[in-house]
C-alpha cells in the first residue's frame, strides 16, 4: 500500500503520519503534466482519504478511524488544504506571491492525552468527517515538529508546481520536488532572463 496522492509523483513519503499531512498537500492538482485534483468531487475525496488513513494507519501501527465526509466537510477540508499548503510555504521561507504578506493561519482540532499502561501520554484526535481527518493531520505535524522532521516537509518552489516532498538532503536544502522537471526548467527560465537584460 501507498500514499495515495504522493505516490503519484514517485516521491519517497514523509516518515510516520507525517505522510498523511504530505498525501494531503499532493492531493491537489499539481505537477507537468498537471495530475487531477483528488478532492474535486465528493466521490474522489472519500476515495482518497479512505486510502490515506489506511496507510496512515500502517505508517503509525494505529487503527483506522472511520471518516465520512460530505459536501459542507470536503469544502472546509479543501480550505484546510490550501491553508496548510501556505503554512508550509512560508516556514520553507517562501511568500504567496511577489511581495505579498502572508496573513496568519488558523486553524484547529480536538485531541485528548492519553496514558497508556506502558506509561506513555498520547495525543488522541478527536472529531467526525472532516473534523477527524484534520485532527489527525495537525497530531502528525506536532509529532513531526517534536521529532524535527516537519521542517523537511516542503513545497515545490517552482511556482508552476505544488508538489510537496520530504526533503532528504543532508543540510535540507532541496527546493524542487524534481530537479529534473522543475529545477533545470526554473534555471534555464532564469539564465534566459538573466540573458535579455544582459544583450537587450
Amino acid at each position: 500500500m501507498t500514499w495515495p496522492a504522493t505516490a503519484r509523483y514517485h516521491l519517497d513519503p514523509a516518515p510516520d503520519g507525517l505522510g498523511l499531512a504530505q498525501d494531503l498537500l499532493n492531493s491537489v492538482a499539481a505537477g507537468t503534466p498537471r495530475k487531477p485534483d483528488l478532492l474535486a468531487s465528493l466521490e474522489d475525496a472519500q476515495a482518497w482519504a479512505n486510502e490515506a488513513i489506511a496507510q496512515w494507519s500502517q505508517a503509525t501501527g494505529q487503527p483506522a478511524p472511520q471518516v465520512e465526509l460530505d459536501a459542507d466537510g470536503l469544502e472546509e477540508l479543501r480550505a484546510f488544504r490550501d491553508a496548510l499548503h501556505e503554512a508550509t510555504a512560508t516556514a520553507q521561507g517562501a511568500t504567496s506571491g511577489e511581495g505579498a504578506v502572508v496573513a496568519p493561519v488558523v486553524h484547529s482540532a480536538t485531541a485528548a492525552l492519553q496514558l497508556g499502561e506502558d506509561g506513555l501520554v498520547r495525543l488522541e484526535p478527536r472529531g467526525t468527517g472532516w473534523r477527524r481527518l484534520v485532527s489527525l493531520i495537525l497530531a502528525a505535524i506536532l509529532e513531526g515538529q517534536q521529532a524535527d522532521t516537519r521542517r523537511r516537509l516542503k513545497t515545490c518552489r517552482n511556482p508552476r508546481c505544488r508538489v510537496a516532498f520530504y526533503d532528504r538532503s543532508r543540510n535540507n536544502s532541496g527546493v524542487w520536488h524534481d530537479v529534473k522537471t522543475c529545477g533545470n526548467a526554473a534555471n534555464l527560465r532564469a539564465y534566459r532572463a538573466r540573458q535579455r537584460v544582459r544583450n537587450p
